[in-house]
């Protein structure tokens, strides 16, 4: 039975101020920008209306008629975190990374990572609800938990896919192994029986790059995370982000590409590398004009169009992550491009 213990019925978060010995109560307004700034988003669309959920405090989130004016929302998605999220991760508060949303018989299924950074004891939570414009979610508990010391991956950075059989997987993972995937059942957790299976890595197996990770010593140089598939024509694409994230100017985050006529991989490059032994074709980076690095990206057919969503390090707002909207063109041998 699910527990409705996350909700986002017009939560106020206010600041109390003193001012002249008396107490005034200030709420936080929603505010629309065309320039958000976000880190790792996804989308979702329902009823003619966007979504954009992202790494914050509980999850940021904000909306939009038409992917340019967009309303940034004060309260987060998450007013409670599940207390079952501190017991399996030590350190873990309330900075909620990395989510990822899906529409999958009638539900929204949204997955979110919890984690500290550099470290590989994570879990990946749940949540659902039946629309997004009720702000009600039920807490699903944990899809994946990974262990320090038990486990070579990370339990980050989710993706769900829906595979040509209705069946659904889940993609997630970042530094140590790679990038794993595993079938799911139909309540969205690892299915019985399943282990996780490497399908990327930013380097082939016993490789060591002579740069040492810049902002961690635990995650080792393995530097891929954040995957996401998306299904085109016959072939399910992996998009990945390549280095490091999360240093603002000095990020040298990239995305690369690889695809499969399975789910299940082999994902190769368009020279026919498998990206589990580092392979993987560059599809958008930092242009050293308007963004120094760019990735955790997501992409969507919707309306007719695939969009290519991420976060870029601006340069004009000194190194800051704001969103990246590209349409997506394909080649005549079907490979993703944007401009």
């Amino acid at each position: 039975m699910r527990k409705p213990v996350i909700s986002l019925m017009l939560l106020a978060l206010s600041v109390t101020l003193m001012a002249q010995g008396q107490r005034h109560h200030l709420k936080r307004m929603p505010f629309t920008t065309d320039t958000p700034m976000v880190h790792d988003p996804v989308m979702a669309y329902e009823d003619s209306t966007y979504y954009i959920f992202a790494t914050g405090m509980g999850i940021q989130q904000m909306s939009s008629k038409d992917r340019k004016a967009w309303t940034v929302k004060p309260e987060p998605v998450m007013s409670v975190i599940p207390k079952w999220t501190r017991d399996s991760v030590p350190g873990f508060t309330h900075h909620v990374w990395a989510p990822d949303i899906i529409h999958w018989h009638g539900r929204w299924w949204l997955a979110y990572s919890c984690s500290t950074f550099g470290k590989n004891g994570s879990s990946i939570g749940l949540m659902s609800t039946r629309k997004l414009a009720y702000g009600l979610w039920d807490d699903e508990g944990s899809i994946v938990t990974s262990q320090e010391k038990r486990d070579n991956w990370n339990a980050i950075d989710p993706n769900f896919v829906i595979d040509d059989n209705d069946q659904p997987w889940l993609v997630w993972g970042s530094f140590w192994d790679g990038i794993q995937l595993a079938r799911l059942d139909t309540t969205m957790h690892i299915a019985k029986g399943e282990k996780p299976r490497t399908i990327a890595r930013r380097y082939a197996p016993g490789f060591e790059p002579s740069e040492p990770n810049p902002t961690s010593k635990f995650a080792g140089t393995n530097a891929i995370e954040a995957p996401f598939i998306f299904k085109h024509g016959g072939y399910y694409y992996l998009f990945v982000s390549w280095d490091y994230c999360c240093r603002g100017a000095k990020s040298n985050y990239r995305v690369a590409v690889g695809r499969s006529k399975n789910v299940a991989g082999p994902y190769t490059d368009r020279d026919g590398k498998d990206m589990a032994k580092g392979g993987g074709t560059l599809f958008i980076e930092g242009d050293k004009k308007v963004f120094e690095a760019a990735g955790h990206c997501a992409a969507y057919h919707i309306d007719g169009e695939d969009i290519f969503i991420c976060h870029g390090y601006s340069i004009a707002h000194k190194g800051a992550s704001i969103l990246i909207q590209r349409p997506i063109t394909w080649t005549a041998d079907g490979w993703p491009t944007i401009e």
